[in-house]
């Protein structure tokens, strides 16, 4: 089961969403602010967080920026705001996924075992390398290195452009991956993967062209 960090300044959305995953077996810590919520993840060993966007003391995503400078803790970001712009702002601090409230807690969580799924499964053994020019893949190290530069990806932007990588020259529709990279159970929508496609290209630079949409279809990475 998972140590989960709760943040946000309404108790009765904490409380609910600890109800729910203690039920589910797992352990919750909570957090009222952004400055309390660092200093949990400093202290204690969280495996995902929870986190609401507007606080008091420090918002949601400056609380993010700050925890990703010393942990890579997965993070579900909660809004009352689901506008596309929003949405990138918090896949571009490096959040996980995006719940817009109200929600559901049954759907939450399952969103919360999915990720998890994902974090814990990854194959760490072997060792790949994708090079293209000035472009370099590195699947087993997580990185992603532009004419000698690294550049730093969120999480499911990694799980996305490794998993496109390695199907180089494949037409992949958008229901395949969506399957592949947030799995079967995914509850969002269409609207995330064209969102992390739109940032994977904005980090690739010169090298963007290296994913061809295909009208209808999905997408294509050019190897």
């Amino acid at each position: 089961m998972y140590n989960i960090l709760v943040c946000d300044d309404e108790s009765g959305i904490r409380l609910l969403i600890s109800k729910y995953a203690k039920f589910g077996g797992h352990s919750v810590l909570e957090a009222e602010n952004g400055l309390q919520a660092i200093d949990i993840c400093r202290t204690n060993d969280i495996d995902i967080v929870i986190m609401d966007v507007m606080m008091p003391e420090l918002d949601g995503f400056s609380t993010v920026r700050e925890i990703r400078k010393f942990s890579d803790v997965p993070v579900i970001m909660l809004s009352a705001r689901g506008e596309e712009y929003d949405r990138i702002h918090g896949f571009e601090t490096g959040v996980d996924d995006y719940v817009v409230k109200p929600f559901s807690p049954k759907e939450l969580m399952m969103r919360v075992d999915v990720i998890m799924r994902r974090t814990t499964g990854a194959n760490k053994n072997s060792h790949d390398i994708f090079q293209k020019d000035g472009l370099v893949i590195d699947f087993t190290a997580r990185k992603l290195i532009i004419d000698n530069v690294n550049t730093e990806l969120s999480p499911k932007e990694y799980d996305l452009l490794f998993y496109m990588a390695k199907n180089k020259g494949i037409a992949l529709s958008r229901e395949k991956l969506i399957t592949n990279v947030w799995g079967y159970d995914f509850y969002g929508d269409d609207r995330t993967l064209d969102t992390h496609i739109k940032l994977l290209r904005r980090h690739l630079g010169e090298y963007s062209g290296l994913i061809v949409t295909l009208r209808g279809t999905g997408y294509r990475f050019e190897g």
